[in-house]
């Protein structure tokens, strides 16, 4: 009788597996304790350093949280992660995959605070300093309770302040990045596209898009896409720096 072990599907890319499993699990966490009044979002997702609900670990923990009225943030995040992560966590190891991963979602969350903060300010400065007052001292209560100020200036600032972001989108932009700096010319099939585009084109594209609708909605819409920008900024960054470190250490960055 041969005793042979057979590996799953995942065993090559633990990391990528895991992922996709907490991702999953913090989503189905944030539902269930939603319906017995234990809001998740307000303890880990991102806030403002201004907002009372603000706390270090949110720089890490609101990569692992998603939009809870639909799957589909979930879905296509993962599905990102899957197809384009297990491509790098072959090439790069576990472990260097999760360091690049963390970063690209960190340094997401760095850029989406700065961009706030610029925004804050330009309201800040069309807004009476008592309104300004009212929003620090009450806006995290009125977001708490689901509701906002009706004066528009106002609601656009205590969303910024008060508000939480949520997602994994930054570390999977940097994922894509890595993919197309890696694999510049490999085709991908896009949807409504009839003819395949390259990779390094593809990423290029994504990145123009994003900072077009970034700066368009500069006045606040619900996604975060200078935070897209921020994941592939950093993820550009750390890819340069392993490409000088792995070099002069005689070593191929691949």
């Amino acid at each position: 009788m041969i005793n042979q072990q057979h590996p799953g599907f995942f065993s090559s890319i633990p990391v990528v597996a895991n992922l996709i499993i907490i991702n999953a699990l913090c989503w189905v966490a944030s539902i269930v304790l939603k319906r017995i009044d234990i809001d998740f979002f307000q303890w880990f997702a991102l806030h403002y350093p201004a907002s009372e609900d603000f706390n270090l670990i949110q720089f890490v923990s609101y990569m692992f949280l998603h939009d809870t009225h639909s799957i589909a943030h979930l879905f296509f995040n993962m599905f990102g992660v899957y197809m384009f992560g297990r491509v790098l966590e072959n090439v790069w190891g576990s472990k260097r995959f999760l360091i690049y991963y963390i970063v690209t979602g960190v340094g997401a969350a760095l850029i989406n605070l700065l961009v706030a903060y610029i925004r804050i300010r330009l309201l800040e400065s069309s807004i009476p300093p008592h309104l300004v007052n009212e929003v620090y001292l009450n806006g995290g209560d009125a977001i708490r309770k689901g509701m906002n100020y009706v004066e528009p200036a106002m609601a656009s600032l205590n969303s910024l302040i008060n508000g939480s972001t949520v997602g994994a989108s930054g570390a999977v932009f940097g994922i894509l990045l890595a993919f197309g700096v890696l694999y510049p010319n490999v085709p991908l099939y896009i949807m409504f596209i009839p003819v395949p585009v390259k990779a390094k084109y593809f990423v290029i594209g994504y990145g123009l898009i994003e900072l077009f609708f970034g700066f368009a909605d500069f006045s606040g819409d619900n996604v975060a896409h200078f935070a897209h920008l921020g994941g592939m900024i950093f993820g550009f960054i750390l890819i340069y720096y392993w490409r000088k470190k792995d070099a002069g250490n005689g070593k191929y960055f691949y």
